[in-house]
């Protein structure tokens, strides 16, 4: 497969196995649910009907996200599995536990979501052709609330109703760093969080800066854009593609919870800023002097659902390291404690 930023170009077509991102031992890639990714057949990033729908009338249960065409995916199925593990690995990384609840696959069985199913095997294989041979299609979640889930099953993608930094698009995690989609994600009335695990057609990709207000692509060259070229932690698809570039084929309904034992495998340890180290209204104060005010409205906006407890702190905590940067946020509680302990110093030394 291409690199993140499609400059390696493949010559020949290669078909996107279902589940290509998610799987990494050999021994699954043979299932009914894909080929092979050595297996050269036209229309490499477009999925089957055997792929893109699950028969039978007696699997369709629905779990709160009824008339949007989903069929419920069986525990004991292999897909369940991957898709389950996956997400539960990945949070577990972050922090968090996650129970998964029920996958529905989007069976694409009306006559409108066939048509969108087959318009984005059409751009898929348009990209192919633009990008010289790998359209750089990758799984990536989205995560909003049960009711904005249902409305993009219903209608499609609309306008961002969350407020984000990396311009005026539709934003997706990849599939191993799903919490940034996991934080949008609302919990419903149930306590049940969705995300919708999609297909996504980048292209060659662009990084896109922190308070950016960038609607599409900079120049032709770009497709899509990523907030970093070599580890990707969100996805941007803009307005113009969103509709077309985007393929929602599972919802995820799961809790997650904080928790104090998540794995670090693969992250450098880090010290989270928290309240000890330094106020965090001084904190957003001082961060507007750096940041733009499209980024501190963000984090203000979590602080505010925090207090709410609308949100956990380990939660908000993750969305200021995100938007802020660790270096960052690192230099200000540093330069703060430092003035603070002067001051101790100083005001002890006059005592004495």
């Amino acid at each position: 497969m291409a690199s993140i930023d499609g400059h390696s170009a493949q010559k020949k077509s290669t078909k996107l196995t279902l589940f290509e991102d998610l799987l990494h031992s050999s021994d699954t890639r043979n299932s009914h649910y894909g080929l092979s990714a050595d297996d050269e057949i036209q229309g490499d990033s477009c999925p089957s009907d055997c792929e893109s729908g699950i028969s039978g009338a007696e699997n369709e249960q629905q779990f709160g996200l009824s008339g949007n065409g989903l069929i419920r995916v069986d525990d004991g199925e292999m897909v369940y599995e991957i898709i389950k593990k996956k997400l539960v690995s990945s949070l577990n990384c972050y922090g968090f536990d996650a129970q998964v609840e029920a996958i529905h696959r989007n069976d694409h069985s009306g006559i409108m979501s066939r048509a969108k199913l087959q318009s984005f095997c059409i751009y898929s294989r348009a990209m192919e052709i633009k990008c010289g041979g790998n359209a750089n299609v990758k799984y990536a979640w989205f995560g909003a609330s049960k009711d904005e889930i249902s409305t993009v099953l219903h209608h499609g993608f609309g306008l961002p109703m969350t407020t984000r930094t990396h311009g005026h698009a539709v934003h997706l995690s990849p599939v191993d760093h799903p919490v940034q989609s996991m934080e949008l994600a609302s919990p419903d009335e149930d306590g049940l969080r969705h995300m919708l695990l999609c297909r996504v057609i980048l292209g060659k990709t662009e990084v896109v800066c922190p308070g950016s207000g960038q609607y599409h692509p900079s120049c032709e060259e770009f497709d899509s854009g990523v907030d970093n070229l070599v580890s990707p932690q969100t996805y941007i698809v803009w307005s113009s593609s969103m509709n077309t570039h985007i393929l929602p084929e599972f919802v995820v309904s799961f809790r997650a919870s904080s928790s104090c034992r998540g794995s670090q495998k693969g992250r450098q340890p880090t010290r989270q800023p928290n309240s000890e180290w330094m106020p965090f209204a001084t904190l957003i104060t001082t961060l507007s002097k750096f940041l733009p005010p499209d980024a501190i409205e963000l984090i203000s906006k979590n602080y505010r659902d925090y207090k709410k407890q609308r949100m956990t702190r380990h939660e908000m905590i993750q969305v200021v390291r995100q938007v802020a940067g660790d270096k960052l946020l690192m230099t200000i509680i540093k330069s703060y404690r430092g003035k603070i302990n002067a001051s101790r110093s100083s005001g002890s030394g006059r005592r004495d």
